[in-house]
């Protein structure tokens, strides 16, 4: 045993006593941080302009500070970009990550001296908890591997700037350093399929034992090493132990996953942003992440139904419902205040708050009415390859065909598969009753002859890796939506159909 591990086990029960701390407290933790944020964001801009000192209840605090995007605070952001201190939190930020939206072309999400160490800091506790649990802490004296974007960073205003993961990069402690792949070298190539190559190059003769990255990017590499060796990742890495990951719902990818790694391995899910670390996985044995609600951000939920009102139901944390879908809002000490992240989540336990991600505030499908969101495609997925135990797939994306050359509109699903199914017909309808059974509207609109069932098209191997590449978005932390409201992606990726 090395001595990272054995220091971590003591580490990692430390941690284990000061979450149970927090997460028994959840409504009196939240209160403090929200009133420590008001109060040292009463002399910035945003803190006047919205009148942060006369905020002393919750109340107070809805009324004065309103639920908004990205576009929301730009102005307050601009100001930031052009190097004014004070804007949004005190102080300049010590990063801004880029991301980037739909609307606002590249986003500049600020990361303050504060909000930065939660960001390392719950990396490394998700991975604490899980030794606390499990007693399995071998896995940090071997290589740890982070699939990530490239840490090389531009200015602007004279702060740092780049993607979050490049960013994470500047984060980690020295002495995890010397066990950490690629290279900083191999980490700064900007071409994903120049990058992968070179990461197999320094990690197929290393020990490796945790590898961290999104589920689609894992697998890829997985791929160009079995192509390389011939063997399962297992017999190239036999003490690989732990898979850590984000970004994406892991069941759509996990049995492809473990068949190319010849073994079930224990998986750590986490739920980071560039707004801010949110959630972990805190069990092996219990469903949902951990709300981390003690790590500098006050956390509000907006029931879905209401988020396109004028003024929506906001709810803090003892307010919330199981099993109801809510839109997550964040307000942090990176000075993002009433910010709707984009994301939306569902409450699967209250003690503690544990949650899942169900999906995108933005991306559903509702060219009928209908309202099918990103959970009720995976589920739908994940409970059809159920029954046809011989399907594995790729990628999956869905979108409406609203003007089809004949009969019909139906919801069209573009499929790549590494392993179809053995009756093509049966699983379309399976999936089809899947996900009838999952949305009552889009039911009704099957049965009422207003749509037809779902068509699958079919689509050749690497087609989301040579869609992505054609984005400029191969690699990283990048992702295809699972569903949109229009064509403009299901159009593009059309044309790698079989």
């Amino acid at each position: 045993m090395g001595i990272r591990s054995i220091l971590a086990k003591p580490l990692a029960a430390y941690l284990a006593k000061e979450t149970n701390k927090w997460s028994s407290q959840p409504g009196l933790y939240q209160q403090r941080i929200r009133e420590y944020l008001v109060k040292e964001g009463a002399m910035t801009l945003f803190g006047r302009d919205h009148g942060f000192r006369d905020i002393k209840t919750y109340e107070d605090f809805k009324k004065q500070v309103p639920v908004r995007d990205y576009e929301g605070l730009k102005p307050y952001v601009e100001k930031m970009l052009e190097g004014k201190p004070d804007i949004l939190w005190k102080g300049k930020p010590e990063y801004f990550a880029k991301t980037s939206g739909t609307t606002s072309g590249t986003k500049y999400i600020p990361i303050s001296k504060e909000s930065k160490f939660s960001h390392f800091n719950s990396a490394r506790n998700s991975t604490l908890s899980y030794v606390h649990e499990t007693g399995n802490a071998s896995f940090l004296d071997g290589n740890l591997i982070f699939l990530s974007g490239s840490p090389e960073l531009d200015e602007i205003a004279g702060v740092k700037t780049g993607r979050l993961s490049g960013i994470s990069n500047h984060l980690v402690p020295g002495y995890l350093r010397t066990n950490q792949k690629p290279s900083y070298q191999t980490n700064c190539i900007e071409d994903w399929e120049e990058k992968l190559e070179r990461i197999i190059d320094e990690t197929l003769q290393a020990n490796m034992t945790l590898i961290s990255g999104i589920p689609p990017w894992a697998q890829m590499y997985f791929d160009r090493i079995q192509a390389r060796t011939g063997k399962k990742i297992k017999d190239v890495f036999p003490n690989f132990s732990v898979f850590v990951y984000g970004g994406v719902n892991f069941e759509p990818y996990r049995a492809k996953l473990f068949d190319s790694i010849g073994k079930r391995i224990d998986s750590i899910e986490t739920y980071p942003a560039s707004e801010g670390f949110i959630a972990y996985q805190d069990s092996q044995r219990e469903e949902g992440l951990l709300l981390l609600l003690n790590n500098g951000m006050f956390f509000e939920f907006v029931p879905t139904e209401e988020y396109f009102n004028e003024n929506p139901t906001r709810l803090s944390i003892e307010e919330v419902e199981l099993g109801k879908n809510y839109a997550l809002i964040i307000n942090s000490n990176a000075g993002l205040w009433g910010y709707s992240i984009g994301d939306t989540v569902k409450f699967v336990s209250k003690n503690p708050y544990r949650l899942v991600v169900t999906g995108r505030i933005k991306h559903f499908i509702s060219a009928f009415g209908e309202h099918v969101i990103g959970e009720e495609v995976e589920k739908a997925m994940k409970f059809t390859i159920e029954k046809f135990p011989e399907t594995e797939l790729i990628e999956f994306t869905v979108a409406p065909q609203v003007t089809p050359a004949d009969g019909l509109p139906y919801h069209e699903w573009f499929i790549e598969y590494s392993h179809p199914p053995k009756d093509a017909e049966a699983f379309r309808l399976e999936l089809d009753n899947q996900l009838r059974q999952l949305n009552v509207y889009y039911d009704d609109l099957i049965t009422g002859n207003v749509l037809r069932t779902l068509k699958i098209s079919p689509l050749r191997r690497n087609s989301f890796i040579d869609y992505m590449k054609s984005q400029g978005k191969l690699g990283g932390q990048n992702k295809v939506p699972r569903l949109s409201n229009d064509r403009k992606i299901a159009d593009e990726i059309a044309s790698y159909s079989l």
